[in-house]
């Protein structure tokens, strides 16, 4: 007979690379087996084609995933050109073949032009809504709706290798951007059509794949060594500014009031008192730093 499991309070972040051919929420609920915790949440979702960095938050962490799904993010995408598909990756069903005569100087000299601020149609193989209802169970009946242009930002586009038909590029993006129809937008602008073959992603916000561990790892780390992996709260507030406040203000922003502001702080800051986290702070027009997100422990 099966033993019923035991969920326990986790609090912390895990850096999960995740494997291809696995839904981000299938990696989420194995991994959150693993430790045995009672609330799990994951920062963004990845195609199960896809692999790479997929923050995972348990316990108190959940409170500030949100945070990350507005976060600009890295990937390197491999694309091959001379064909397309309806998924607009390599899982999809071919939908046009053409010669590949362009140069690697052309596919050089065109990442420019999708560099910055674009407009992307947003694909039909989605999980945008229209009537309540995902693009993809639209797309796989065949049918097809209308779908408004986005403006969505590429940072920073670089060509990491280009053994034509393919090519590789680094992308560093906002959030919305899909990168498969970035693949589709540059085989269309060279003439020859493309598709995505692969995707990884490396970096979110200020986390990287550097510590990330695989599914196997933790399998294989027994239940101290998986703990080794797991972060503290507070890594996913990293590239906040830290404030740390006096037991009196510690009092009052742990019950939800406001406290002064250290003078030239940002928007936001993370918030220490006796050297635990509080919670994150916002800065309003008052002047005046306001709770935004309190931890369970800081009252």
């Amino acid at each position: 007979m099966q033993q019923k499991r035991t969920w326990k309070q986790v609090d912390g972040v895990l850096l999960l690379d995740k494997p291809q051919g696995m839904s981000s929420n299938d990696a989420l609920q194995k991994a959150r087996r693993l430790f045995s915790a009672a609330k799990g949440g994951h920062t963004g979702t990845l195609d199960p084609m896809a692999t790479g960095l997929l923050p995972l938050c348990f316990g108190e962490a959940t409170k500030f995933s949100a945070d990350l799904l507005d976060a600009d993010k890295t990937y390197e995408a491999q694309v091959l050109l001379g064909s397309t598909t309806d998924t607009g990756d390599r899982e999809g069903q071919v939908t046009g073949s053409w010669p590949v005569t362009c140069s690697e100087a052309e596919v050089r000299a065109l990442l420019p032009r999708f560099t910055g601020e674009i407009q992307q149609i947003p694909p039909m193989y989605s999980a945008l809504k229209r009537d309540g209802r995902p693009l993809y169970e639209l797309a796989r009946k065949g049918q097809e709706v209308e779908r408004q242009p986005r403006a969505v930002t590429i940072h920073s586009l670089e060509l990491l290798s280009c053994p034509l038909p393919g090519f590789t590029l680094r992308v560093t993006c906002s959030k919305g951007t899909y990168i498969r129809v970035l693949a589709e937008d540059m085989g269309r602008a060279l003439g020859c059509g493309a598709h995505l073959t692969g995707l990884r992603r490396t970096r979110v916000g200020p986390l990287n794949l550097e510590g990330a561990a695989t599914l196997a790892e933790l399998e294989a780390g027994g239940e101290e060594g998986r703990a080794a992996f797991l972060k503290p709260v507070d890594s996913l507030l990293a590239s906040l500014p830290a404030v740390e406040l006096q037991l009196a203000e510690m009092e009052r922003f742990s019950h939800g009031n406001p406290v002064a502001a250290p003078e030239g702080m940002g928007a936001a800051a993370r918030v220490y008192g006796a050297g635990r986290l509080l919670g994150l702070g916002q800065l309003k027009a008052d002047g005046l730093l306001w709770p935004k997100r309190l931890i369970a422990n800081a009252a």
